[in-house]
């Protein structure tokens, strides 16, 4: 089933330290709305099954996103909405926005929750958000981004305290988390495969993974190309038939990483974003994994 990331605008509520969709001066752009839904059309009928609305904060454009919501229901497309929940301010807010998105046949809420997020909204908002979806009966979960420090010890602690549904989520280092220093990960030698699902941005760039892959400055390795010239299903067909991008789902980038040379050593001090980007991103590393491509899908046990 092809699934899609969709940004439908950058703007966001609030400016966090760690966001990997937006760098130092990002600019605030947002997709025209009856672009948006004709663009939605155009997703069913290339089999889309799965959307994400994400980019800046999609709640900001609540009744226009929540048209969308309603288009992809009628077109059997599973919806997800990632939000900051900077909504929530109260229980009986809360439980409108929730009751009208429900009603509107938003599938799932991923609640956004970090040190850096909570330092623009309460983390009692993430909770009545939380809340709000079980009483009203509409699956969520948070997305907890940690650089897997002690910092980030009482924030997980508060989410168990309240038996919130959580996965931590590392940190990508890109957009202003690119200022970061990167904390060495000590990992279990794994694959490290990636669904990749494509990304759409509110100008109707697409790329072949998150929005992490826009920020592959010195190759572009991940851009397919623009809705602007280019029939949306001649773009998810290039995602889906690159060879290098088939490789990163089946055989995994720990692999690719090895056949590079990268000892098995410094392979698990990654994250698989970092992983990926240390190949991806450096232009001498991908021309060879390109020219070597045959000899790569080889490398297998």
């Amino acid at each position: 089933m092809r699934k899609l990331a969709f940004g439908y605008s950058t703007r966001c509520t609030i400016r966090c330290a760690h966001c990997v969709a937006s760098g130092d001066h990002p600019n605030s752009i947002k997709m025209d709305h009856e672009t948006a839904k004709g663009l939605i059309l155009e997703l069913a009928r290339a089999g889309v099954g799965g959307v994400s609305f994400s980019a800046g904060e999609p709640m900001l454009y609540r009744n226009e996103i929540g048209e969308l919501v309603k288009l992809c229901r009628h077109s059997s497309i599973y919806t997800r909405i990632v939000t900051n929940s900077f909504w929530a301010r109260t229980d009986e807010v809360a439980d409108q926005l929730v009751a009208e998105l429900k009603e509107n046949g938003l599938c799932q809420l991923r609640l956004s929750f970090s040190r850096w997020h909570q330092q623009h909204v309460s983390r009692d908002n993430i909770l009545r958000a939380a809340q709000s979806c079980r009483k009203i009966g509409l699956e969520y979960f948070v997305s907890f981004i940690t650089d897997f420090s002690e910092e980030d010890d009482p924030y997980e602690q508060y989410l168990r305290d309240h038996g919130l549904t959580f996965f931590p989520e590392p940190v990508i280092y890109a957009g202003r988390a690119e200022s970061f220093d990167r904390r060495k990960i000590f990992t279990d030698y794994q694959a490290n495969c990636c669904e990749m699902n494509p990304y759409l941005t509110p100008d109707l760039h697409m790329y072949g993974c998150c929005d992490a892959g826009s920020h592959f400055s010195e190759t572009n390795f991940f851009y397919l190309g623009s809705l602007n010239d280019t029939p949306l299903e001649q773009l998810f067909r290039k995602s889906e038939t690159d060879p290098m991008f088939t490789l990163i789902r089946t055989m995994g980038i720990t692999n690719i990483a090895s056949y590079a040379g990268m000892s098995g050593r410094e392979i698990i001090t990654y994250s698989k974003c970092e992983l990926c980007r240390q190949l991806f991103n450096s232009p001498e590393t991908l021309s060879r994994l390109r020219a070597e491509v045959h000899k790569l899908s080889a490398w297998r046990r």
